[in-house]
């Protein structure tokens, strides 16, 4: 009796201590594992950290990379915009001198036609001669045709052919046989071509 009194004593405190406390051996695994969880925890905000540390400084470059390509492109762009301000002034320059130029070039080649007028109205004050004034209006005419032929200006020959409205105007419509109708049967006023371009439209009569 005695030894399962001691025995049931024995058994009764151990199942207190195991309500109290739990099994020592049990206790001590447990704390264990708590602390592998905070390693592994603070490891792996470490590593965080980390990785956050190296986005920023990736951010940071990237960021200063833009700035750089954004500053270049924009000293490009400056550059660029000055060339052609400079480009622009040059031409709009050449251009208003290539103007001036053309114009004295044709006054210049119109000044010895004013001298031949001015030769053969002193000479019609002077002279009776009908057929020598006649021949120097003549020659005047002719020295002017050159001169503006020199220039590129050249007279329409439209009489009897096809009437065209690209260089001509119809001031008139005139009854005419069948081999003349849609044709210019007169020029009322003569038309120059400057090169391929009409300088002046002719003004003609047009069979009907």
């Amino acid at each position: 009796m005695k030894k399962e009194k001691v025995y049931n004593e024995a058994v009764k405190e151990d199942e207190k201590q195991t309500s109290e406390g739990g099994n020592p051996s049990g206790g001590a695994a447990s704390d264990a594992n708590v602390s592998d969880a905070a390693a592994e925890e603070s490891a792996k905000m470490a590593d965080d950290n980390a990785g956050n540390s190296e986005d920023a400084e990736h951010s940071e470059a990237v960021a200063q990379a833009v700035e750089a390509a954004v500053a270049e492109w924009k000293d490009k762009f400056l550059r660029l915009q000055a060339e052609f301000d400079n480009y622009r002034k040059r031409t709009l320059k050449e251009k208003m001198d290539l103007v001036q130029t053309g114009g004295r070039d044709v006054l210049l080649a119109m000044l010895p036609v004013r001298d031949d007028v001015q030769r053969a109205v002193a000479a019609m004050e002077k002279s009776d001669d009908v057929e020598a004034l006649r021949q120097g209006v003549q020659l005047i005419s002719q020295k002017f045709t050159e001169a503006l032929r020199q220039k590129g200006v050249v007279e329409m020959d439209l009489k009897e052919k096809e009437f065209d409205a690209d260089i001509a105007e119809a001031v008139a419509k005139f009854a005419v046989g069948e081999e003349m109708k849609g044709r210019v049967i007169d020029v009322v006023q003569t038309g120059y071509m400057l090169g391929d371009k009409v300088l002046r439209f002719a003004k003609v009569v047009v069979g009907e």
